[in-house]
């Protein structure tokens, strides 16, 4: 059974497309782009995760992102 969003396709392909675009504006290479989207990451887990949380948050997207390079 497909997992559902409470996003919708369009809402996601457009922010990341505008994260994209940042990137690529500020010819930000594989490891600097890497290193940017993970530094946000962090941020938003420390900013908007309970701390009793954010360990099996920062889990299941790492497994999340290991999956989805498979």
């Amino acid at each position: 059974m497909p997992i559902q969003s409470k996003y919708s396709n369009e809402q996601v392909e457009e922010i990341v497309d505008q994260l994209l675009n940042v990137l690529t504006q500020q010819h930000s290479t594989v490891d600097l782009s890497l290193m940017c989207l993970g530094n946000s990451i962090t941020h938003i887990l420390k900013e908007h995760v309970p701390e009793g949380k954010r360990q099996a948050v920062a889990n299941n997207f790492a497994k999340a992102l290991q999956q989805s390079v498979k």
